[in-house]
């Protein structure tokens, strides 16, 4: 039998160069830039009244990092946050290993409210422009970001205001979850998991099970391979009016709707 040499998963004791693991052309790198440069965070400074006294506090750009990033990984509660800023050295690596405690998370979310949300909406709409929000998760439990379809930085001020406002209703209704989830005590990091392991689990069987069902290549007449579909295999995709969509060629139209009548 051939012999592996086994992959250690385990605890490592390494140097680490937070530096060297944000990269250029990732969004927490665009995320860093921006809320490091091109913020006005005064006004949530302004808040902080410990200059003559008291313990530091965690810089409110530190915070706002924390929190879209961990928007962007799926996690939506403070506790899994914190947890994530303890354990993830990406979460590290953004935050400056600062570690905040869940209930400084949930707070900084509460109290801020609506100038954390305009803030989140900035970078984002940023990031969208960039083309960084598609190639990550911010789709957490149905609440979706919405995306720049065309790409394009032309448009109306109408257009911008239309987008911004998208943008920004998404953020309030992730702000608001996590409000929710931190009142019940919930920590999703693992139930999160359990749920993507299910869903991964599922869409392989299925691919599997499809391929099993269809072991040959669609062909036209003339013998060119033509694209298949798992949910239906004798549709195809057509030019309307309304832009191309997948849907039915006439004789199968009218084979379906004999069908139904005969039903």
């Amino acid at each position: 039998m051939p012999r592996f040499k086994t992959p250690d998963y385990g605890l490592k004791m390494i140097p680490v160069d937070f530096a060297q693991q944000v990269l250029p052309g990732t969004f927490e790198f665009a995320l860093c830039h921006l809320v490091d440069n091109e913020l006005d965070l005064s006004t949530l400074r302004s808040r902080y009244t410990n200059d003559a006294g008291g313990a530091p506090a965690f810089d409110p750009a530190v915070l706002l990092k924390i929190v879209l990033l961990a928007y962007s990984r799926g996690l939506i509660s403070s506790r899994s946050i914190a947890g994530a800023c303890r354990n993830n050295v990406l979460f590290m690596a953004v935050s400056g290993d600062s570690a905040p405690h869940f209930t400084t998370i949930a707070g900084f979310v509460a109290e801020l409210g609506d100038e954390a949300a305009a803030l989140f909406t900035q970078v984002l709409l940023v990031c969208d422009r960039q083309g960084l929000i598609g190639r990550e998760l911010f789709a957490i439990d149905g609440v979706k970001l919405p995306s720049n379809a065309s790409k394009a930085k032309s448009g109306t001020r109408a257009d911008f205001e239309r987008e911004a406002a998208k943008m920004e209703a998404a953020v309030q209704r992730m702000m608001g979850e996590q409000k929710a989830r931190d009142l019940s005590g919930c920590d999703d990091e693992q139930a999160r998991a359990a749920r993507t392991r299910e869903r991964l689990t599922r869409e392989a069987t299925q691919i599997r099970d499809w391929l099993a069902a269809n072991p040959d290549e669609r062909r036209e007449a003339k013998g060119a391979v033509r694209l298949s579909n798992r949910t239906d295999n004798e549709s195809a995709k057509m030019a309307t009016g309304k832009g191309v969509i997948q849907g039915c060629t006439e004789p199968l139209l009218v084979r379906e709707l004999a069908m139904l009548r005969g039903a």
